[in-house]
């Protein structure tokens, strides 16, 4: 298969010098992950599939972008997204931009450390506030968290989560 010239143009071999440390916090995802997935609705029923999860340097290596796709392939998908994940020294973090036009669902979000963990905070599509947590991480395996609330009073709730093992470096 021929790559074509947009993607030679979007994919990149890792992070310019004058950006690799700053790149750390995302960085070490680089690679193909599988994951089994569960999903917790409102009436307390509970959805799982597996999944997979791909990131990479894109952008002269400025920002990394992910592919989200559950179930594996070639089921037919109830997820296929991507995320954007740039970082501003201005912030001291990263502009999260997701995107699932499958589901016509997006979220823009604010990444930083928090701790051990990596804690993305923003907004939907459908108003609520987010909360996306990579936790657990070691270099070969993470646990996401992924919560939603109505207002900053409401307490935050799980609504998925993904258990992922690195495939390919």
């Amino acid at each position: 298969m021929t790559i074509s010239p947009f993607l030679t143009a979007l994919g990149s071999e890792g992070p310019p010098a004058d950006r690799a440390k700053d790149m750390d916090l995302y960085g070490w995802l680089i690679g193909s992950w599988e994951m089994d997935t569960v999903h917790y609705l409102d009436d307390g029923t509970i959805q799982k599939w597996n999944g997979e999860c791909h990131f990479g340097w894109v952008l002269e290596g400025r920002a990394i972008q992910d592919v989200w796709i559950r179930p594996k392939r070639p089921a037919p998908s109830t997820m296929y997204g991507t995320t954007l994940r740039i970082f501003d020294p201005g912030i001291d973090g990263w502009h999260l931009i997701w995107n699932d036009p499958l589901n016509r669902d997006h979220s823009r979000q604010i990444g930083r450390a928090e701790g051990k963990d990596i804690v993305q905070l923003g907004t939907d599509s459908r108003g609520l506030k987010t909360r996306w947590r990579f936790t657990e991480i070691t270099a070969n395996s993470f646990h996401w968290i992924g919560e939603e609330r109505p207002s900053e009073s409401d307490p935050w709730q799980i609504k998925y989560e993904h258990l992922a093992r690195r495939t390919k470096p």
